[in-house]
This record gives C-alpha cells, structure tokens and sequence, in this order.
C-alpha cells in the first residue's frame, strides 16, 4: 500500500525512482508520479496507469534531475486521479513551486489544518491529506528544510511516511515517519529513501530502518537523523539482501501462480535446521516466557486472521491452553479484560500492518508484555517490538493475494502449538517426532496437491459464470473455507462467503439454489459423517456441491456433486494442504474472467493505513 522512493546524488536519479516504483507495485496502488529538482525548478510527471505508462510520459516529457522522490498512491482521501496522485506541489507567493512531497498514511486532524492554510491564502488542486502536508511544510518553511519537517510533524495527527525536497535546498531530501516504514539507503556521495529495502535493490543494499518519530536528513554525503523528541540519533546501517528473485515470473502468468507453486519450497525453508519443538525457535528467552503463559491472545486482520483461528484449534486440542483471536482493527478500540500471564501474538506477513502493530502497542499499553509475532520480515516494525518471533521464509510475496505467506504462518503456528504442548508435558517424545515427520513431509504432499491443478481448471470454467459462491468446513477447516472464501472474492470479484457446514440451517441454506456453487472442504476425520449430512442438505435444496474430499472417503462424483480427491489424509495438518487447490480455484476462476490477478481493484498488499 502506496510506494516511496527518494534521492540525492550528482548523477540522473530518475531511473533510480522508477525502478523503484517498479518494485514496489506488487503493494497495490492506483496512480504514480516522480517530481525532480531540476535547473532550479520543480518538475513533475503523473500517471492514473501504471508505472510502464509513467516511465512512457518521463521520456516524452524529458524529466531528469538530480534530487528527486516518487511515490505509487493507493487511494484514501480523494477519487484515483491525477490531480489527486503525489508529488504534491506547494508553490511560493509568485506561483511557483516551492515544496515537492509525498506521503503514506492518513492525517486524522487534515481537515483544521485545510481550513487553517486556506486561511492563510493557500489554495488546494487535490482532495487528499497530504496536500495539507506540503502546503504546511511551505507554510513553516524559513530556509531550513530539515527544521520546518520538524516544526510540521508536531502539527500532525495520524500516521505518516513523509518525503520532501525544496527548490531553494538543491541536494537535499528530509523525511519523517510515525506509524508507517521508511529506511534510508546509504550510498557513495549519493543517499535514499524509500518505504521498503526491495525499493532499492541493485542501488544500495545498506540500509538504515527509521523508528517511531525518528526525522531524517539526507545530503550527498550525509545522513543526519534526529528521533522523536529532536535529540540526535544512531541508527545502525544494516546489510540486507533483498530477495531479487521474486522480481522473476519465470514459466508462469502471474506471481500469484508463481507463489503457488513456491510453497514447497517456501515451507522447505521455513523448516530448515528444525529438529523438534524447542522454545528456542521462538527467540531467547522464550522457555521462561511460554512457562508463565496460561493463555493466548492472537492478533491478525485478513488472511493471517484466519492462520490465526486455524492456529487455536491445534494449540487449544495440543497443549490444552485456551486461545483468544482477535481481529487487530477491533480488537484496539473495544473495552478487553487484560490478562499479564497471556502470550500474545501477532501474525503479519509484512510485519508492517498498520492495524495489527496498533493492537499490539495496545495489548502492551495493557500491561501485557509476553509478546511473539509470526512474520516474514526480519527487518520489520512487528519483528523489532515483540519480544519473541517466529520467522518464516516465504521469500518476497508478490501477488496481492496472500498464499505461500499463509501455508508458512500455518507451519510456524503448529510448532508453536507443538512447543507449548511439550512444555505443559502434554507431548511426549514419539508424538513429538511424528508431528516433525509430518512437517517435514509437507512439501511432497503439496506437490502432489498442485498436480490436481487440470481438474481444478476445469472447476474454474464452471466458475466464471457465477456472481456468488458458499464454502463450507467444519472444526479446524473452518477458517480455511473463509480463507477460500476470501481468495476468491477478492481476485475474481465473486462474492463468496464461507460458514461453519452446521450452520447452514440456521440461515445460509436460504441461499442454496442451483446457481450456488457450493464448496465444501471435506477432509476424513471425525466430522465427516455430520459434514455428509449437511451436503445432503444442499443437495435436497438443488444446490451443486464441489467437494475437495480426501482419499478412502466414500464421497463419489455423482449429479450436481463433483469431486477432487486429495492424494492422502494429513490429520492435523490437514489444513495446510486443503487451502492449496482452493487457491488454485480461485486463480484459475479469476484468470478465466480475466481479472488483474496479482493487482486487483481497490486493495494493496502492504496495509499501513488504519
């Protein structure tokens, strides 16, 4: 969610900043620009399209420069459009730019300071919050760029990832973050920024990672940074290697497919060098903090909210410890009973997501300190304020739609419950080291999975013609039928939702006709003679079941019941597997109508906005 790269450096910046961009649109956005200091001017191009249409009107229209920033905008305040896209300008009293700025995040009081600077003469081209930024930036400006940053950010109410430069300060860019990421790349005679580390692979892979309030100086060969309260601050300048080969598509269509298809690998990578269930996995310290646990407290939005209920049935029936899962949007501003003794964890894939890092700093305000997050990043703000952490290694995930980032929550999840298990003595050393077997099995059993790709296909064509869709689990399959439910709303825009199968007579049946497909996650285990019962409820209703049922059960093609057979039973790590073809089903079905599979309509991939 909304992109931003800046620089300063005595050579043509502008291919930098596209690159940039181009990196960073697997986020999700609906305009872009890049605005340069150049021949001490202020210049600007902006595109409602694509990058590649942008980098098309820079040629056209000979943008270069030397200091610069570009920003991709996903929409908050103000329609897609260009007057609304960043850079914004704020001009000086002759009319001429002055102040070029982007921003990510959202300023809650925008409105009193609109009415404020409209007061004082200031006129406004756009709808968004942070054409209020620039204007006040302009505004408090007195020929030092770096101290007028400070001056704004403490006029500022919201979250914010704030870059700018100024016509009369050539060679120079500030920037500010609270409540969204932003790192410094350091280089030689030349220095960046950007909202994340991939942003400037290939440029420079040392790199410095902002705090909370920190505000940041960038010069040719200096970089000077002050924290929240102006003192002068150190920030360690780390080596990161980005992931380039994510950037790849290789044989496939889209990432999304790509990542699909990762997952073995992406699970294989996760479980490197894991021998058993060890508290050590979980960071230092962990043994001491999961012996003084008497409950969990998850928080997560979206599809790691759904890794998340999956999780409470294998650590509930594991370890016997009772497991709260909150949405992280609610969870902040509802009236909660703390509890010091709860482990809470949060799981984001960025580790950057704006409402679950809330949530946390909120369960912390509450004196809940026993804190663990499920992450991908190691870099991240989430990884930085847990006290524990659990990495997977999905590698960069491209699509919007989340897949190889979910099965590798899920894995790193089961180990946790695995571990608090053994701890309250309630694994013993065989159940230990078959559950290690099972994982580590994982990856040969998802290829087997990805092999029903053809007949999923074949569903997919089915699909295409529906506007709605049911998904039905029971128990611990539950939250992967709202997690098919989900992959396929959002990337073919199919309205779906997903229901516990018992609860079909207490309203949902209603909407069971023959233009209702029905898909149901139908794994052999206890359930799975009351989930028969409730098909049959759907077939009495004349609605067509699809049924991803798993090998030995007596499920059978027959009319208005098709059928894929998953290739083994895989007990508690069922899930896992059954999400597989469910995102294939919805790849297929979106790509059959055409949809724009790794970008669709109206979300991002990195949600740092509340």
């Amino acid at each position: 969610m909304c992109g931003i790269v800046g620089a300063v450096a005595q050579r043509d910046i502008t291919p930098v900043l596209l690159e940039g961009l181009k990196r960073l649109e697997y986020r999700g956005y609906d305009s872009c620009g890049v605005a340069v200091h150049a021949d001490g001017e202020l210049r600007r191009t902006r595109s409602t399209s694509r990058v590649a249409e942008l980098e098309g009107l820079i040629a056209r229209d000979g943008l270069a420069g030397f200091t610069g920033i570009a920003h991709t905008r996903w929409a908050t305040h103000g329609a897609p459009a260009t007057n609304n896209a960043h850079p914004h300008f704020s001009p000086d009293r002759n009319g001429r730019p002055r102040i070029a700025l982007v921003h990510n995040g959202i300023i809650e009081n925008y409105e009193e300071l609109r009415a404020e600077l409209q007061a004082a003469g200031y006129e406004f081209e756009s709808q968004t919050d942070t054409e209020v930024i620039a204007h006040l930036l302009n505004h408090l400006y007195d020929g030092d760029l770096f101290a007028a940053m400070q001056a704004t950010i403490k006029r500022l109410q919201g979250a914010y990832a704030i870059a700018a430069f100024c016509r009369d300060e050539p060679h120079r860019v500030v920037g500010a973050r609270h409540g969204s990421p932003l790192i410094v790349g350091v280089g030689q005679g030349e220095n960046f920024l950007a909202s994340d580390a991939l942003a400037l692979t290939g440029t420079t892979n040392e790199i410095i990672y902002l705090e909370e309030g920190d505000v940041v100086d960038l010069q040719l060969s200096r970089v000077w940074i002050v924290d929240i309260d102006g003192r002068p601050a150190e920030r360690e300048v780390r080596t990161v290697v980005a992931y380039t080969a994510a950037a790849e598509l290789g044989p496939y269509r889209h990432y999304m497919q790509k990542e699909i298809f990762e997952q073995p690998r992406a699970i294989g990578d996760t479980l490197q060098g894991i021998e058993g269930a060890d508290p050590g996995l979980f960071g230092q310290g962990a043994d001491a903090i999961f012996d003084g646990v008497d409950s969990l407290l998850i928080l997560a939005c979206g599809t790691s909210y759904y890794a998340g209920l999956t999780a409470k049935y294998w650590i509930e029936a594991l370890a016997g410890i009772p497991v709260n899962v909150e949405i992280a949007s609610e969870y902040r501003y509802r009236v909660s009973v703390p509890n010091s003794r709860h482990l809470v964890v949060t799981i984001s894939q960025s580790g950057e997501t704006a409402d679950t890092l809330a949530a946390l700093k909120h369960a912390q305000s509450q004196g809940m300190r026993n804190t663990l997050t499920i992450c991908n990043v190691a870099t991240s703000a989430m990884v930085r304020e847990c006290r524990l952490n659990f990495l997977t290694h999905a590698g960069v995930e491209i699509g919007v739609a989340s897949t190889k980032a979910f099965t590798t929550q899920l894995v790193g999840l089961f180990l946790l419950a695995l571990t608090l298990a053994k701890l309250k003595g309630r694994l013993n050393a065989e159940q230990e080291a078959d559950h290690i077997r099972a994982l580590r099995h994982l990856p040969v059993a998802i290829q087997s999975v990805l092999a029903l790709e053809p007949q999923i296909m074949s569903w997919a064509d089915e699909f295409v013609r529906k506007e709605n869709a049911l998904f039905l689990g029971r128990g611990m399959h539950y939250p992967i039928a709202l997690e098919g439910a989900l992959k396929l709303k959002e990337i073919s825009y199919i309205h779906a939702e997903a229901y516990p199968a018992g609860e079909l007579k207490h309203g949902p049946l209603a909407l069971v006709t023959e233009q209702m497909p029905v898909v149901t996650v139908a794994p052999q285990d206890s359930l799975i003679k009351k989930l028969q019962s409730n098909m049959q409820e759907v077939r009495a209703r004349g609605g067509h079941l699809y049924v991803f049922a798993d090998a030995g059960s007596n499920i059978r093609n027959e009319p208005g019941v098709h059928v894929i057979r998953m290739p083994e039973h895989y007990g508690m790590l069922s899930p896992i597997l059954h999400v597989v073809p469910m995102q294939l089903l919805a790849y297929h079905t979106a790509c059959a109508r055409g949809t724009d599979v790794d970008k669709p309509r109206n979300l991002a991939k990195s949600v740092t906005v509340e």
